[in-house]
């Protein structure tokens, strides 16, 4: 007679949005989960910083000793959703040294410590799994270790950060500028108090960090990717933009380059970039989030949907416990930590792209000249050049403003273009520089 399954043991970490959505599913879905792992999972505690009465679930789960609760002998899987590199990175650790496996949405954490942490994994023979750390609900890293796993990856792209997208698609339908976008992003919630991880590609840098180390088998950190966020953004640049037929997203961009000594080199950036409309990324808008990956066999695959928010979070974390406590159950492991390649990281200088220029200039003969005898002193072609007029309030033309979109060059030729622009006394300033991503050469 076979013996009832021994039950999967959960401690789960934090009980806000997420936390308290991921309980739900476990406590709701309870008959399809055992039937799906094979063995009941059971909740054994919940890791808070204060325990209340208030929070909707049997106080005899709560407990404010993290240290504790990840070392029980009844809990088989740690889930970190506290949010901080620390104590996250001190109880992920702990729990791990213990041999408890681990999921975790922590994209802070896992931009700095991945390696750490896998290693830990590796070590103590448990799972690390992290799906929710990029995308939300969005499947993207278990493609990328499972289902490319013998294909090439090529390169990364994509929007994920739903406050910034949201903030870019106000200002491009509704003519706000950025501080009113963003304004109306804190009212419905989007946008943090303080913005700054959002706005300033912190978070999206996180990400890419995550995305570049899976895809390109080469340890890749948040300090590896060069960044730019979305503040100086102008609803001329829209404008410019629209007349171009492209939009402007904030984009992570990770890829494979070879530099001109034919080395090999992964390349991890986010910046604010036009984007053609007829790319599969143009159309993403609001709080919306998608990754188009490169392969080279597989060719081009997309994943959209909701990058953000209790629910969709809680999906993927809990899709990650599925299959955490199935190998469990079975005896099994998941996919390891692979970093087998190494590659050195692209400085921003060798990364080679297309680029919108706007500036300001004097509404004089020979401007127009003078601005593109620079782009090709530096060795950067001019593909198109649009010359407008500056007109004030009160009617009166005061000055011009010249746009030129350039062909692919490296960002080292175009700052040493910039820097020369800037010099040229037929030039009051540089307005705007973007990246043109997403077009042919």
């Amino acid at each position: 007679m076979t013996s009832d399954p021994k039950p999967v043991g959960v401690a789960v970490l934090g009980y806000g949005n997420v936390g308290s959505e991921v309980v739900r599913i476990i406590e709701s879905s309870a008959a399809d989960l055992t039937a799906r792992i094979g063995a009941p999972l059971v909740l054994r505690g919940i890791g808070v910083r204060r325990v209340n009465a208030n929070r909707g679930v049997p106080i005899e789960l709560l407990t404010d000793d993290i240290d504790e609760l990840v070392t029980r002998d009844d809990v088989d899987i740690v889930v970190e959703l506290m949010g901080p590199v620390e104590p996250s990175r001190k109880a992920i650790l702990s729990a791990i040294e213990h041999g408890k496996s681990v999921v975790t949405a922590n994209k802070a954490l896992l931009a700095g410590s991945t390696g750490e942490l896998a290693r830990a994994a590796e070590r103590a023979h448990v799972d690390l799994y992290f799906e929710a750390s990029v995308a939300g609900a969005i499947p993207v890293i278990r493609p990328l270790t499972q289902s490319l796993a013998g294909d090439s990856v090529l390169r990364v792209i994509g929007i994920v950060n739903g406050t910034t997208n949201y903030i870019l698609s106000e200002m491009e339908t509704t003519g706000a500028d950025y501080a009113s976008a963003l304004a109306d992003a804190s009212t419905l919630g989007y946008a943090e108090a303080d913005p700054t991880a959002d706005v300033d590609g912190y978070d999206a840098a996180s990400k890419a960090a995550i995305l570049a180390s899976i895809a390109f088998h080469t340890t890749v950190t948040a300090d590896d990717v060069y960044r730019e966020g979305i503040t100086a953004i102008t609803t001329e640049d829209f404008a410019s933009a629209q007349a171009l037929n492209c939009t402007i997203k904030l984009l992570a961009l990770c890829e494979r380059i070879v530099d001109e000594d034919g080395r090999e080199m992964v390349s991890a950036r986010v910046y604010p970039a036009l984007v053609p409309a007829a790319h599969p990324l143009a159309t993403v808008g609001g709080a919306f989030n998608a990754v188009v990956v490169e392969a080279e066999a597989a060719g081009r695959l997309m994943f959209y949907g909701q990058g953000a928010g209790g629910a969709p979070t809680a999906s993927a974390v809990t899709g990650d416990i599925v299959m955490a406590a199935r190998n469990r159950v079975q005896g099994g492991r998941g996919p390891r930590e692979s970093k087998y390649a190494q590659l050195p990281i692209a400085p921003i200088g060798k990364v080679s792209t297309r680029y919108y220029v706007s500036m300001d200039v004097a509404d004089r003969s020979g401007v127009l000249s003078a601005v593109a005898a620079e782009f090709a002193n530096h060795g950067v072609s001019i593909a198109e050049v649009r010359q407008e007029g500056v007109v004030a309030d009160s009617g009166e033309r005061v000055g011009a403003r010249i746009v030129v979109v350039t062909h692919r060059a490296t960002e080292a030729a175009l700052a040493d273009t910039i820097t020369a622009l800037e010099e040229l006394d037929v030039v009051a300033n540089v307005a705007s520089v973007l990246r043109l991503e997403g077009t042919d050469p």
